[in-house]
């Protein structure tokens, strides 16, 4: 009930930003994602993946906006010597090196105090894109399909191009094994560049 209430104020606020928008400018971006999963069954170091995907700029004054995206995002978390121990019932060793790929979707509130730095907020709505049900695969059969997050970071406005960091909390427990047994939280940054146009 929530989650539902998030994606409706969410809907709303995109929708309103949208109606009342000054400046639209659309746009492409990419660049480095490093993420983990908080829980005893995971290694607790951070792993590298990889982000791309467009952008969208809804500026309705010169200091504030909501900036919506979609994107795709690859991480690789990794299992610890703990998972093997806390779930018998899955082979020894099928969930070393986890390969999950996301369709996110950030919608951030902009402050941009000056033209060239923009401060950003929101949550961030992912779903797991997956065709095959293997752990060995892509660990769709252990992960929830969906995780909401928040985010925020800052971002750099030279000219068309964005150069963004920005850290992110996972609020969803995505174990889909025992959700009881071990928490699954994610939590990452990201750091990239955008083309706007």
């Amino acid at each position: 009930m929530k989650i539902r209430m998030l994606i409706l104020m969410t809907a709303c606020l995109l929708a309103a930003g949208a109606a009342s928008a000054q400046g639209i400018k659309l746009g492409v971006k990419g660049g480095a994602t490093m993420y983990k999963i908080d829980g005893k069954s995971f290694q607790d170091e951070f792993q590298w993946g990889y982000h791309v995907g467009g952008v969208a700029e809804l500026m309705w004054s010169k200091n504030w906006g909501i900036q919506p995206e979609v994107l795709f995002n690859q991480s690789n978390p990794q299992t610890g010597y703990q998972f093997d121990t806390l779930y018998k019932s899955i082979n020894p060793g099928t969930l070393k090196n986890v390969k999950l790929n996301y369709l996110s979707i950030p919608v951030l509130l902009t402050w941009r105090p000056s033209p060239l730095i923009s401060f950003q907020a929101g949550p961030n709505f992912s779903i797991l894109m997956s065709e095959q049900k293997t752990l060995l695969q892509d660990g769709a059969a252990a992960f929830k399909s969906g995780n909401v997050s928040i985010l925020g970071g800052v971002q750099l406005n030279i000219l068309s191009f964005r150069v963004y960091g920005r850290y992110g909390v996972g609020l969803t427990n995505l174990n889909n094994i025992d959700e009881n047994t071990d928490k699954w939280k994610s939590r990452g940054g990201q750091i990239g560049v955008a083309l706007m146009f």
